[in-house]
């Protein structure tokens, strides 16, 4: 049977992403699935991480057939700013991945990865085939790391791979430089999930029963590259318009412009197959992204989950990615842009253009993603018989 090794930047206990979707749909092959490390000094920083410091001491779990996942043991802090630490951290994964390799029977697996650290554990992992699957510019990232790293680690991972796959054509430029094979392949949505938002018979979320409708909704990781400045404004001059927020801030970001209004509702995170029943429920849903470098090459699942809705979906200019689509949404860059495409989005109730937004999601679908990347990998001879 074919097999893989995919060393993952998701827990797969986590919120889906790019990672799960793509492996649980990866149906003929053996995969083992390795969480992301946490670092040694986790804990002193989020008492709530002190439990996953020894998570990888536990059996793994199964959550399909042919889908086992472990946790990576702790790794030594500050490997993004210096290459040497993250040599000895990559070696202690790649001697936990063997032993687990061993246990299981794995000989020569497809060697997948989602980060440009791993390059350093790649000589120390026996594989048949390397596959990148770039889906962020990670040097763009905030916090403790060194881009001129994480880039240099990134260009000579590119140059040893068999197979690249970028989620966005920023990405897939910048990786073309050190070899061809490149693959532009945006994420996808959970078309069958997210295009019941018609199902007749979906309950109504209690946290939303007392909202006051037109409600303009957003799901999704709260980040720094959002722009809550535009929301704020716009529930200042329309108090008849309410703003939700699906979805856990992540540490440190400055949510002070969308707390402290009446109109505007942070409910958390929800379960991702809950998800469909809020949506349900938007007038319109709204993708918000400030102009940056990380914002600029960014693929958001959000943006094509809406799409499988069908759903009038109020958006920046960025990413890039969106204006493909711009036939069928509202784009705004300003304050009064933003207003007066919010207006637009929410009289809008065209059957004709929910239809072609809907099949636009269809396109989208991780179902079709996968498709593609197999046909790309048959190829390439990885991933066949």
């Amino acid at each position: 049977m074919r097999q893989i090794v995919c060393l993952s930047t998701s827990n797969w206990e986590g919120h889906p992403t790019s990672k799960q979707q793509v492996m649980s749909r990866i149906k003929d092959a053996e995969i083992l699935y390795f969480d992301p490390p946490i670092t040694m000094i986790a804990p002193l920083k989020d008492k709530s991480a002190k439990p996953r410091m020894s998570k990888y001491k536990e059996k793994g779990f199964k959550p399909a057939e042919n889908i086992t996942v472990y946790a990576l043991p702790p790794v030594l802090p500050l490997y993004n700013k210096h290459r040497s630490l993250n040599r000895m951290n990559q070696r202690r994964i790649a001697a936990f991945v063997r032993e687990k390799m061993k246990k299981h029977g794995f000989h020569n697996p497809v060697l997948w990865v989602y980060h440009p650290s791993n390059v350093d554990a790649i000589e120390h992992i026996p594989h048949s085939s390397l596959v990148y699957h770039c889906v962020d510019r990670h040097s763009a990232y905030p916090g403790l790391i060194d881009p001129a790293v994480v880039d240099g680690m990134e260009a000579e991972l590119a140059r040893k791979c068999d197979m690249i796959f970028a989620t966005a054509k920023g990405l897939a430029e910048t990786l073309k430089k050190y070899t061809d094979n490149v693959h532009l392949l945006p994420n996808g949505a959970n078309y069958e999930l997210f295009s019941r938002v018609d199902e007749p018979g979906l309950p109504i979320p209690n946290d939303l029963f007392n909202i006051q409708k037109p409600i303009l909704g957003f799901i999704g990781a709260l980040q720094d590259c959002n722009d809550y400045s535009l929301v704020s404004e716009a529930a200042r001059r329309h108090p008849e318009w309410s703003f939700v927020f699906i979805g856990n801030p992540l540490p440190g970001v400055d949510l002070s412009e969308i707390t402290g209004r009446d109109n505007i509702h942070l409910l958390g995170p929800k379960p991702h197959n809950e998800l469909v029943c809020y949506i349900a429920n938007f007038d319109a849903c709204l993708n918000l992204f400030r102009p940056n470098a990380l914002s600029k090459d960014v693929s958001p699942l959000k943006f094509y989950e809406y799409l499988a809705t069908g759903k009038p979906i109020v958006s920046t200019p960025q990413p890039e990615q969106i204006l493909d689509y711009r036939d069928v949404i509202y784009i705004g860059a300003t304050p009064d842009e933003f207003e007066q495409q919010c207006a637009r989005a929410i009289a809008d109730t065209s059957p004709e253009l929910k239809a072609k937004r809907q099949a636009y999601g269809r396109l989208c679908s991780w179902d079709a993603r996968v498709s593609e990347l197999r046909e790309v990998l048959a190829s390439k001879n990885i991933l066949t018989e």
